[in-house]
């Protein structure tokens, strides 16, 4: 049957340009040791990968996109499938190492994707032995995914798809849903058709949305005029346009370590946690460049609305159902705890009861409107000229598998991510977790943050002073009740003595009194 893209996939299709590609990149490295034979060739990844293409629609199905934009794509099978077009390989040049490997991430991540063709690709690079920490031999696997096509969860559920659970090639999904069948491409007057019916009911069904989410727009309405909702967002460097070149660095930390963090701000969670290490390495990096704000940096950070609301799609459903939440990273906070506990406070209140419900009553409403209409407006707002300053940086934190997973029977060992930046948005941050770890993985553009090497540090910096800083005991609180009861009892044996001599003065004054002559005739 026909399947239409919904209006949020919709969106990245519109507003993608020439600088701006909104497509989402995994950065997958392996050992290739593991695997039989103790190498893996690249036609053994092509017979892996084509084994595959069945666990997802995303693997056989391009765009029907309309004239003009009239209405909302649709998703057709492409009958000239080749799992070769979709597949390249290359060498890294000398010297080889991670500063070359970033380069490379960073240049194949900054091309277009054909969008004539199933909206995904991998590209594998070899001649990764010197880089620290990867096994000699490791080869890279670079999977690109539109983002109209799938979101960090559903993109996630795909490559798990794609691999196996040991070298022997046991699937990490022993079954997956089966493939809809998405029948021929629509012809051109059935989705003139569509796209004129759609049109008609736009608008009706529009306000019947308005109407329905009033309450939560006059409620969120309030909580912006009373600032409990929102914070100013300071103008830095990263709000600005963004140009075509892209950059890539990251790092990674244990989620042991991580879980040390959190024990000492109790209620703490893994995303506070990183949103506390991005705020630091912010503040140590703009504090460097003579460029700190007074005002607290604000990041966008995405909710994952599968399984949560009543008709949400599993993770295996392709697309996008995401909404999110502006936060504040809290920059301006130099103490690591502190900044740990103010972004506690603050996401525990604004999690999708506050901050999400503009995202969704946006994206909500965002359904209703025709496409031709939503395609304009969406390349006027996030155009150069008219994009609006909402954020300074996305950070998004996408959970991943916890065991070792294989492609070919080569074992991964290092995840990355990299997704789209947008005008006036010029930093990325991308936190995918995998088998023990998560990874910071930077994604700027070449003129916003030429030294993004020095950023990577900042934030082993930022990390490692949360490793080693020490919770302030809870003694202050007692202390300061404690000496109240002391201090009134100081002051009643200070007044004992003060009644004394009272006493001791009636005695001397009776003899005075009766032989007041005879004293001083006896002094004189």
């Amino acid at each position: 049957m026909l399947k239409q893209l919904s209006a949020q996939d919709a969106q990245f299709l519109y507003t993608q340009t020439a600088n701006n590609l909104t497509h989402i990149m995994g950065v997958y490295i392996y050992d290739p040791s593991t695997a039989p034979g103790g190498f893996v060739r690249f036609k053994d990844i092509i017979r892996h990968v084509e084994s595959r293409v069945n666990t997802s629609p995303v693997f056989k199905r391009r765009l029907h996109r309309l004239p003009f934009d009239m209405d909302h794509p649709y998703w057709v099978e492409d009958e000239h499938f080749d799992i070769e077009a979709h597949m390249s390989h290359a060498r890294l040049p000398e010297p080889g190492d991670w500063r070359q490997f970033c380069i490379a991430t960073a240049r194949y991540f900054s091309k277009p994707m054909d969008m004539n063709r199933p909206l995904w690709d991998i590209y594998i690079i070899e001649g990764l032995d010197r880089i620290p920490g990867i096994p000699k031999g490791s080869f890279a696997m670079l999977h690109r995914v539109h983002h109209a096509a799938a979101d960090g969860a559903s993109g996630a559920h795909a490559f798990i798809a794609m691999s196996d659970i040991d070298a022997k090639g046991t699937p990490a999904i022993p079954e997956p849903p089966p493939v809809e069948d998405l029948g021929d491409p629509p012809s051109s007057a059935e989705t003139l058709s569509r796209a004129w019916s759609a049109s008609l009911q736009s608008p009706v069904k529009f306000m019947n949305a308005l109407m329905k989410m009033s309450p939560a727009i006059i409620s969120s309405a309030r909580k912006a005029i009373e600032g409990g909702m929102t914070a100013g967002v300071p103008e830095t460097r990263f709000n600005t346009a963004v140009g075509p070149h892209k950059m890539f660095d990251g790092t990674s930390v244990a989620l042991s370590d991580v879980a040390l963090v959190r024990q000492k701000v109790p209620g703490a969670t893994v995303n506070d946690v990183v949103l506390t290490t991005v705020g630091g390495a912010l503040r140590k990096y703009l504090a460097k460049h003579k460029e700190l704000p007074k005002e607290s940096l604000v990041a966008v950070a995405p909710i994952n609305l599968r399984g949560k609301d009543k008709g949400a799609g599993k993770a295996s459903t392709p697309g996008n159902q995401v909404s999110a939440m502006s936060v504040p990273v809290r920059t301006d906070i130099a103490d690591p705890l502190a900044r740990l506990a103010a972004i506690r406070d603050y996401t525990v209140e604004a999690k999708e009861a506050k901050a999400g419900v503009s995202a969704r009553i946006m994206t909500d409403l965002s359904q209703h409107i025709p496409g031709a209409t939503m395609a304009a407006v969406a390349r006027l707002v996030t155009s150069e000229r008219f994009a609006v300053r909402g954020t300074n940086l996305f950070i998004s934190n996408v959970p991943g598998a916890q065991v070792p997973l294989y492609l070919a029977g080569a074992q991964l060992v290092m995840q990355h991510g990299m997704a789209p930046l947008a005008n006036n948005m010029g930093l990325f941050v991308a936190t995918p977790s995998y088998n023990g770890r998560i990874a910071f993985s930077i994604i700027c553009e070449r003129a916003i943050m030429p030294d993004i090497a020095f950023f990577r540090t900042c934030i082993d910096e930022s990390f490692a002073e949360l490793m080693a800083a020490v919770p302030k005991p809870e003694k202050p609180k007692a202390a300061t009740a404690t000496p109240k009861p002391a201090a009134k009892a100081t002051p009643k044996p200070k007044a004992k003595p003060k009644a004394v001599p009272k006493p001791a003065a009636k005695p001397r004054a009776k003899p005075v009194a009766k032989g007041n002559a005879t004293g001083k005739t006896r002094k004189k």
